[in-house]
């Protein structure tokens, strides 16, 4: 109930919602209840054969039907059988169309209540997983991620609203027509009345094992959209390596266990509400036996108009029993999705400001790692880094792959904290300021050139929404993209495709460096921006490169060292640890490990 309960909080202010559906529910419940207690004085209008001038006493002040009996002997004397009749009908007619509006309007409110939940819901979960700290996405499924957000959200917000309309509305609706059952025949009543905790025990002998069922089913439907995320991001390897089949059966497996899985739950749900309504049947069996012979035999006051009304109120009684049973099974499956998702919404950032945390307006002398130290894990990848990074100047990182660069990288623009030691920009330690900030001041060109699935100018405004096409274009001039921007088929208003797929890796590139062109920051971090293109690409991208450092700070990750033999300073790490630091000139001439790797390249080439 815990778990119910947090994830009805997002239903808040449930106020605005619940007060408009419990009312016109209420207002629902009267009159569908009403209309079944009119169906005896219809039957006595058109059946009665005496109607006595005066009304008679009525024995109990709980009996409806005995008063209406009345009231409808009454109104023969008064209005004849054929008018009474009209009466009759179109109080039944008035009563039908209150019902049915007012069921309308208690469902619309609680749509209105499922609709806000999961906005509320689903807000916050995206809300927490785009401030999560980048260390989380390495280790989670991306799949699990998107079930989530997508399919576990759907579950849980039907799950709160269907739960808290059934736990309002039908024992509500089981209160009044037990009302009107009592009202003829308590003696048949209480024994009616005891298919209803019967059935309660069957079906939750039946439903027992329903939720560990439920959170398994999402958790292979979780690993379903994961592998079709790496299947369709990586198609053309799979089909190069003619592994088509393979991956087909593997999905497979997985599709029939959640299929397998699937079908379990829905026999367990499918045989709460067969149950529940034999279960009834074999009493209504029970109560036309009692209740008839009672009347053949001339004993108690049973007549047959009110023995018909009692037959035909039982039978819906039945009704909000079977969505009792139902929400029982239903409520497992949305408890464990909650589960899912709660858990997902309390995953907190390993990475946050401080209270008092101060904004970095600019950046003026230098950047400082002092001893910086940093694992994933058990796994140690950083050890007492020491090194300046001053303004104006480019610094670039080398070394053997696996040796720390990109973590090094990592930590500039506070995407981590370092285990131990510190960073520092213009004598302010980073935990002193906001990340926000910090990033502010630098602008990114990764190895890995992602383009949202948009037009190309929207691509190269991301860093600057606000940015005029004039300001989008003087940017792709500097980073040698505007040619074959013009040369698309609809300039910069092409779309670039899912990851910008409709382009070259060249192109992709050089839009990913207009953007960093138009954010204009003080800072370029460039990890390995040239690696995986062409001869021709990678000279029209290391020119835009060359215009995008100019006159600012610059860290680079250089995979061919021969860009980036001009840096003010190298500095060559490996296995975690600053072997060497200088100029290019310096390091060929101390023969170490800058000179072999330079030596290799020569040698390669």
């Amino acid at each position: 109930m815990k778990t119910y309960f947090r994830l009805l909080s997002f239903a808040k202010p449930i106020e605005k919602f619940a007060i408009p559906y419990i009312i016109a529910t209420l207002f629902a419940i009267i009159f569908n209840t009403f209309l079944f207690t009119l169906l005896g004085p219809l039957l006595e209008t058109l059946f009665i054969k005496d109607a006595p001038t005066t009304l008679s006493k009525v024995s109990s002040s709980i009996d409806f039907m005995a008063r209406f009996s009345e009231y409808i002997k009454h109104a023969i004397t008064i209005y004849g059988k054929t008018g009474t009749l009209k009466i009759v009908c179109i109080v039944i007619s008035i009563t039908v169309v209150l019902s049915n509006l007012f069921r309308y309007l208690s469902q619309r409110f609680m749509e209105d209540l499922r609709v806000h939940t999961l906005l509320n819901l689903r807000r916050t979960v995206f809300n927490n997983v785009m401030n999560l700290h980048v260390g989380f996405f390495n280790n989670e499924r991306k799949g699990d991620i998107i079930s989530k957000v997508a399919s576990d959200v759907q579950v849980v917000q039907f799950t709160v609203t269907n739960t808290l309309q059934v736990v309002f509305k039908e024992p509500l609706q089981l209160l009044f027509y037990v009302g009107v059952l009592v009202s003829i025949s308590l003696k048949l009543t209480l024994f009616s009345l005891l298919v209803i905790p019967v059935s309660g025990f069957i079906i939750s002998k039946i439903v027992k094992r329903l939720k560990q069922q439920a959170k398994e089913s999402h958790e292979s439907f979780a690993k379903m959209l994961g592998f079709l995320d790496e299947s369709l991001s990586g198609i053309k390897i799979i089909k190069a390596f003619n592994a088509t089949q393979r991956i087909k059966n593997k999905f497979d497996e997985e599709n029939k266990f959640y299929s397998f899985l699937n079908r379990k739950m829905a026999r367990r749900q499918q045989l709460a509400s067969p149950v529940s309504q034999t279960l009834g049947v074999f009493v209504v069996v029970f109560i036309v036996l009692y209740g008839g012979t009672m009347i053949l035999t001339g004993q108690g006051d049973l007549t047959p108009a009110k023995f018909l009304v009692y037959i035909t109120t039982f039978s819906q009684v039945m009704q909000p029993v079977k969505a009792l049973a139902d929400s029982f099974s239903g409520i497992h499956s949305g408890i464990a999705a909650g589960d899912r998702v709660l858990d997902l919404i309390d995953t907190k950032p390993l990475l946050v400001n401080a209270p008092d945390a101060k904004v970095l307006e600019d950046f003026n002398h230098t950047i400082n790692f002092k001893d910086v130290s940093f694992s994933y894990g058990e796994k140690q990848i950083l050890n007492g880094i020491n090194f300046e990074i001053e303004k104006g100047k480019t610094v670039a990182l080398v070394g053997p792959s696996g040796g720390g660069k990109s973590t090094l990288m990592d930590l500039i623009p506070r995407f981590h904290d370092p285990k131990s030691g510190s960073i520092s920009i213009d004598g302010n330690d980073y935990r002193s300021l906001t990340a926000e900030s910090i990033r502010a001041q630098m602008g990114t060109v990764n190895q890995e050139s992602f383009l949202f699935n948009d037009t190309i100018f929207n691509n190269i405004a991301f860093a600057n929404p606000n940015a005029t096409m004039e300001e989008v274009i003087a940017a792709a001039k500097i980073a040698n993209a505007h040619d074959f921007i013009e040369n698309t088929e609809n300039g910069y208003q092409t779309f670039v495709g899912d990851r910008g797929n409709r382009l070259s890796g060249g192109q992709r590139q050089r839009v990913c460096i207009a953007r960093a062109v138009l954010a204009n920051p003080p800072i370029m971090l460039l990890d390995e921006a040239t690696s995986a293109l062409d001869t021709e690409s990678e000279k029209l991208v290391q020119d835009a490169l060359n215009n995008l450092m100019r006159n600012r700070t610059s860290i680079v990750i250089a995979h061919r060292l021969s860009t980036i033999q001009h840096a003010d300073k190298i500095v060559v790490i490996d296995k975690g640890n600053v072997v060497e630091t200088g100029s290019h000139a310096e390091l060929i001439h101390q023969n170490g490990l800058y000179k072999r790797l330079i030596d290799m390249q020569a040698f390669n080439d």
